[in-house]
Protein backbone atom coordinates (compact mmCIF):
# COMPACT_ATOMS: atom_id res chain seq x y z
CA UNK A 1 0.00 0.00 0.00
CA UNK A 2 2.83 2.35 0.87
CA UNK A 3 4.54 1.55 -2.45
CA UNK A 4 1.40 2.60 -4.34
CA UNK A 5 1.20 5.85 -2.39
CA UNK A 6 4.86 6.62 -3.00
CA UNK A 7 4.57 5.86 -6.71
CA UNK A 8 1.45 8.03 -6.93
CA UNK A 9 3.24 10.88 -5.18
CA UNK A 10 6.26 10.53 -7.48
CA UNK A 11 4.03 10.69 -10.57
CA UNK A 12 2.31 13.75 -9.12
CA UNK A 13 5.67 15.38 -8.39
CA UNK A 14 6.96 14.68 -11.91
CA UNK A 15 3.80 16.17 -13.36
CA UNK A 16 4.21 19.32 -11.28
CA UNK A 17 7.85 19.63 -12.37
CA UNK A 18 6.85 19.14 -16.00
CA UNK A 19 4.20 21.87 -15.76
CA UNK A 20 6.65 24.25 -14.08
CA UNK A 21 9.27 23.67 -16.77
CA UNK A 22 6.69 24.12 -19.57
CA UNK A 23 5.39 27.34 -18.02
CA UNK A 24 8.94 28.64 -17.64
CA UNK A 25 9.82 27.79 -21.27
CA UNK A 26 6.59 29.39 -22.50
CA UNK A 27 7.37 32.55 -20.57
CA UNK A 28 10.92 32.70 -21.97
CA UNK A 29 9.66 32.23 -25.54
CA UNK A 30 6.84 34.77 -25.31
CA UNK A 31 8.68 37.38 -23.24
CA UNK A 32 10.65 38.64 -26.22
CA UNK A 33 7.47 39.12 -28.24
CA UNK A 34 6.07 41.09 -25.32
CA UNK A 35 9.20 43.26 -25.25
CA UNK A 36 8.93 43.84 -29.00
CA UNK A 37 5.31 44.96 -28.91
CA UNK A 38 5.90 47.11 -25.81
CA UNK A 39 8.83 48.85 -27.48
CA UNK A 40 6.72 49.41 -30.60
CA UNK A 41 4.46 51.68 -28.50
CA UNK A 42 7.33 53.84 -27.23
CA UNK A 43 9.13 56.80 -28.75
CA UNK A 44 12.81 56.95 -29.58
CA UNK A 45 13.48 59.12 -26.53
CA UNK A 46 11.68 56.67 -24.22
CA UNK A 47 13.57 53.73 -25.70
CA UNK A 48 16.85 55.54 -25.09
CA UNK A 49 16.04 55.72 -21.36
CA UNK A 50 15.82 51.93 -21.03
CA UNK A 51 13.23 49.16 -20.82
CA UNK A 52 9.87 49.43 -19.09
CA UNK A 53 7.25 46.66 -18.87
CA UNK A 54 4.37 49.05 -19.52
CA UNK A 55 3.23 50.22 -22.97
CA UNK A 56 3.30 53.83 -24.03
CA UNK A 57 1.11 55.86 -26.37
CA UNK A 58 3.35 56.32 -29.42
CA UNK A 59 2.23 53.31 -31.46
CA UNK A 60 0.17 55.29 -33.97
CA UNK A 61 2.78 58.04 -34.06
CA UNK A 62 5.52 55.55 -34.86
CA UNK A 63 3.38 53.99 -37.57
CA UNK A 64 2.52 57.36 -39.12
CA UNK A 65 6.18 58.35 -39.14
CA UNK A 66 7.08 55.02 -40.72
CA UNK A 67 4.37 55.31 -43.39
CA UNK A 68 5.37 58.90 -44.14
CA UNK A 69 8.96 57.86 -44.86
CA UNK A 70 10.49 57.00 -48.18
CA UNK A 71 10.51 53.22 -47.72
CA UNK A 72 7.62 51.35 -49.47
CA UNK A 73 6.54 49.29 -46.45
CA UNK A 74 3.28 47.94 -47.87
CA UNK A 75 4.95 47.08 -51.15
CA UNK A 76 7.66 45.24 -49.23
CA UNK A 77 4.96 43.31 -47.38
CA UNK A 78 3.35 42.27 -50.67
CA UNK A 79 6.72 41.19 -52.08
CA UNK A 80 7.50 39.13 -49.00
CA UNK A 81 4.06 37.52 -49.09
CA UNK A 82 4.44 36.61 -52.78
CA UNK A 83 7.90 35.10 -52.30
CA UNK A 84 7.10 33.24 -49.07
CA UNK A 85 3.70 31.89 -50.15
CA UNK A 86 4.89 30.71 -53.56
CA UNK A 87 8.02 29.20 -52.03
CA UNK A 88 6.04 27.31 -49.38
CA UNK A 89 3.52 25.93 -51.90
CA UNK A 90 6.02 24.94 -54.60
CA UNK A 91 8.63 23.59 -52.18
CA UNK A 92 6.25 21.34 -50.26
CA UNK A 93 4.42 20.08 -53.35
CA UNK A 94 7.44 19.18 -55.47
CA UNK A 95 9.46 17.89 -52.51
CA UNK A 96 6.57 15.59 -51.66
CA UNK A 97 6.39 14.50 -55.30
CA UNK A 98 10.12 13.75 -55.36
CA UNK A 99 9.89 11.80 -52.11
CA UNK A 100 6.92 9.90 -53.54
CA UNK A 101 8.95 8.91 -56.61
CA UNK A 102 11.89 7.69 -54.52
CA UNK A 103 9.56 5.87 -52.11
CA UNK A 104 7.25 4.14 -54.59
CA UNK A 105 9.18 3.51 -57.79
CA UNK A 106 12.04 1.07 -58.27
CA UNK A 107 14.60 2.11 -60.89
CA UNK A 108 18.32 2.00 -61.49
CA UNK A 109 20.51 4.44 -59.60
CA UNK A 110 17.70 5.03 -57.12
CA UNK A 111 19.94 4.83 -54.05
CA UNK A 112 22.64 6.88 -55.78
CA UNK A 113 20.12 9.59 -56.57
CA UNK A 114 18.83 9.56 -52.99
CA UNK A 115 22.38 9.89 -51.64
CA UNK A 116 23.15 12.70 -54.10
CA UNK A 117 20.11 14.69 -52.99
CA UNK A 118 21.10 14.32 -49.36
CA UNK A 119 24.68 15.35 -50.15
CA UNK A 120 23.39 18.65 -51.54
CA UNK A 121 22.23 19.52 -48.02
CA UNK A 122 25.89 19.86 -47.03
CA UNK A 123 26.47 22.72 -49.51
CA UNK A 124 25.75 26.13 -47.91
CA UNK A 125 24.03 28.87 -49.86
CA UNK A 126 27.03 31.19 -49.62
CA UNK A 127 29.17 28.75 -51.62
CA UNK A 128 26.88 28.83 -54.65
CA UNK A 129 25.98 32.52 -54.37
CA UNK A 130 28.52 33.74 -56.94
CA UNK A 131 27.48 31.26 -59.63
CA UNK A 132 23.83 31.94 -58.85
CA UNK A 133 24.33 35.68 -59.28
CA UNK A 134 26.09 35.14 -62.61
CA UNK A 135 23.22 32.95 -63.80
CA UNK A 136 20.64 35.52 -62.69
CA UNK A 137 22.55 38.26 -64.49
CA UNK A 138 22.79 36.27 -67.74
CA UNK A 139 19.06 35.59 -67.61
CA UNK A 140 18.35 39.29 -66.89
CA UNK A 141 16.34 38.44 -63.78
CA UNK A 142 17.85 40.99 -61.41
CA UNK A 143 15.27 43.03 -59.48
CA UNK A 144 12.81 40.19 -60.04
CA UNK A 145 11.13 37.90 -57.52
CA UNK A 146 11.45 34.86 -59.79
CA UNK A 147 15.02 33.93 -58.67
CA UNK A 148 13.79 33.93 -55.08
CA UNK A 149 10.90 31.54 -55.80
CA UNK A 150 12.00 29.00 -58.42
CA UNK A 151 15.15 27.70 -56.60
CA UNK A 152 13.08 26.86 -53.51
CA UNK A 153 11.44 24.04 -55.50
CA UNK A 154 14.60 21.98 -55.03
CA UNK A 155 14.84 21.66 -51.25
CA UNK A 156 16.82 18.60 -50.07
CA UNK A 157 15.91 19.22 -46.42
CA UNK A 158 12.18 19.22 -47.16
CA UNK A 159 12.59 16.19 -49.43
CA UNK A 160 14.39 14.24 -46.68
CA UNK A 161 11.69 15.06 -44.12
CA UNK A 162 8.94 14.04 -46.54
CA UNK A 163 10.72 10.82 -47.42
CA UNK A 164 11.11 9.83 -43.77
CA UNK A 165 7.48 10.65 -43.04
CA UNK A 166 6.31 8.79 -46.14
CA UNK A 167 8.20 5.64 -45.13
CA UNK A 168 5.99 5.36 -42.04
CA UNK A 169 2.63 6.55 -43.39
CA UNK A 170 2.34 5.52 -47.06
CA UNK A 171 2.38 1.75 -47.66
CA UNK A 172 3.07 0.57 -51.18
CA UNK A 173 0.00 -1.67 -51.08
CA UNK A 174 -2.23 1.40 -50.93
CA UNK A 175 -0.72 2.76 -54.13
CA UNK A 176 -1.00 -0.63 -55.83
CA UNK A 177 -4.68 -0.80 -54.88
CA UNK A 178 -5.27 2.60 -56.47
CA UNK A 179 -3.51 1.47 -59.64
CA UNK A 180 -5.64 -1.68 -59.80
CA UNK A 181 -8.74 0.52 -59.53
CA UNK A 182 -7.57 2.41 -62.60
CA UNK A 183 -6.21 5.58 -61.02
CA UNK A 184 -3.40 7.31 -62.88
CA UNK A 185 -0.10 8.21 -61.27
CA UNK A 186 -0.87 11.90 -60.78
CA UNK A 187 -4.34 11.13 -59.46
CA UNK A 188 -2.89 8.59 -57.04
CA UNK A 189 -0.36 11.11 -55.83
CA UNK A 190 -2.80 14.01 -55.50
CA UNK A 191 -5.71 12.12 -53.95
CA UNK A 192 -3.93 9.51 -51.81
CA UNK A 193 -0.37 10.56 -51.04
CA UNK A 194 -0.95 14.27 -50.44
CA UNK A 195 -3.83 13.85 -47.94
CA UNK A 196 -1.79 11.33 -45.95
CA UNK A 197 1.14 13.75 -45.94
CA UNK A 198 -0.91 16.73 -44.77
CA UNK A 199 0.68 17.01 -41.28
CA UNK A 200 4.20 16.86 -42.75
CA UNK A 201 3.24 19.33 -45.47
CA UNK A 202 1.90 21.75 -42.85
CA UNK A 203 5.13 21.53 -40.85
CA UNK A 204 7.36 22.09 -43.86
CA UNK A 205 5.11 24.83 -45.22
CA UNK A 206 5.56 26.74 -41.96
CA UNK A 207 9.34 26.24 -42.01
CA UNK A 208 9.64 27.21 -45.68
CA UNK A 209 7.40 30.25 -45.28
CA UNK A 210 9.33 31.52 -42.26
CA UNK A 211 12.68 30.82 -43.92
CA UNK A 212 11.71 32.72 -47.07
CA UNK A 213 10.11 35.50 -45.05
CA UNK A 214 13.28 36.06 -42.98
CA UNK A 215 15.70 35.53 -45.85
CA UNK A 216 18.01 38.50 -46.24
CA UNK A 217 21.15 37.19 -47.93
CA UNK A 218 19.85 36.22 -51.39
CA UNK A 219 17.30 39.06 -51.82
CA UNK A 220 19.94 41.63 -50.83
CA UNK A 221 22.16 40.37 -53.67
CA UNK A 222 19.43 40.40 -56.32
CA UNK A 223 17.00 43.20 -55.45
CA UNK A 224 18.28 46.76 -55.82
CA UNK A 225 15.06 48.71 -56.45
CA UNK A 226 13.07 49.71 -53.35
CA UNK A 227 9.74 48.68 -54.90
CA UNK A 228 11.06 45.14 -55.42
CA UNK A 229 12.68 44.68 -52.00
CA UNK A 230 11.30 42.43 -49.27
CA UNK A 231 10.71 43.40 -45.65
CA UNK A 232 14.04 42.14 -44.19
CA UNK A 233 15.95 44.40 -46.60
CA UNK A 234 13.73 47.38 -45.77
CA UNK A 235 14.21 46.76 -42.05
CA UNK A 236 17.97 46.71 -42.54
CA UNK A 237 17.77 49.99 -44.49
CA UNK A 238 15.69 51.55 -41.72
CA UNK A 239 18.22 50.49 -39.09
CA UNK A 240 21.14 51.79 -41.15
CA UNK A 241 19.73 55.32 -41.40
CA UNK A 242 22.00 58.17 -40.33
CA UNK A 243 21.92 59.54 -36.80
CA UNK A 244 19.51 62.40 -37.52
CA UNK A 245 16.92 60.16 -39.23
CA UNK A 246 17.32 57.08 -37.03
CA UNK A 247 14.19 56.32 -34.99
CA UNK A 248 14.19 53.15 -32.89
CA UNK A 249 10.41 53.38 -32.42
CA UNK A 250 9.90 53.04 -36.17
CA UNK A 251 12.27 50.07 -36.25
CA UNK A 252 10.29 48.23 -33.57
CA UNK A 253 6.97 49.02 -35.26
CA UNK A 254 8.25 47.66 -38.56
CA UNK A 255 9.62 44.49 -36.95
CA UNK A 256 6.30 43.93 -35.15
CA UNK A 257 4.48 44.61 -38.42
CA UNK A 258 6.61 42.01 -40.21
CA UNK A 259 5.94 39.32 -37.59
CA UNK A 260 2.14 39.31 -37.87
CA UNK A 261 1.92 37.37 -41.19
CA UNK A 262 4.19 34.65 -39.79
CA UNK A 263 1.99 34.32 -36.69
CA UNK A 264 -1.15 34.14 -38.86
CA UNK A 265 0.34 31.40 -41.08
CA UNK A 266 1.34 29.40 -38.03
CA UNK A 267 -2.13 29.72 -36.47
CA UNK A 268 -3.75 28.58 -39.72
CA UNK A 269 -1.51 25.54 -40.24
CA UNK A 270 -0.96 24.49 -36.62
CA UNK A 271 -4.37 22.83 -36.42
CA UNK A 272 -3.37 20.43 -39.20
CA UNK A 273 -0.21 19.53 -37.28
CA UNK A 274 -2.08 18.78 -34.06
CA UNK A 275 -4.87 17.00 -35.93
CA UNK A 276 -2.39 14.87 -37.84
CA UNK A 277 -0.55 13.88 -34.68
CA UNK A 278 -3.79 12.91 -33.00
CA UNK A 279 -4.88 10.91 -36.05
CA UNK A 280 -1.57 9.14 -36.17
CA UNK A 281 -1.82 8.16 -32.50
CA UNK A 282 -5.31 6.72 -33.04
CA UNK A 283 -4.12 4.69 -36.04
CA UNK A 284 -1.16 3.41 -34.07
Amino acid sequence: MSDKKSSGMSVHARRIIAYVVLILMTFICLFWFYVLFINATRSHAELSRGFTPFPSSYLLTNWKNLAAGTLPILRGLVNSLIVSTCSAVLCTYFSTMTAYAIHIYDFKMKHVLYTFILAIMMIPTQVTALGFLQLVGKMHLENSLIPLIIPTIASPVTFFYMKQYMDSTLPGALVEAARIDGAGEFRTFNTIALPLMRPAIAVQAIFTFVSSWNNYFTPALILHIDKKKTLPILIAQLRSADYLKFDMGQVYVMIAFSIFPVIIVYLILSKYIVGGMALGSVKG
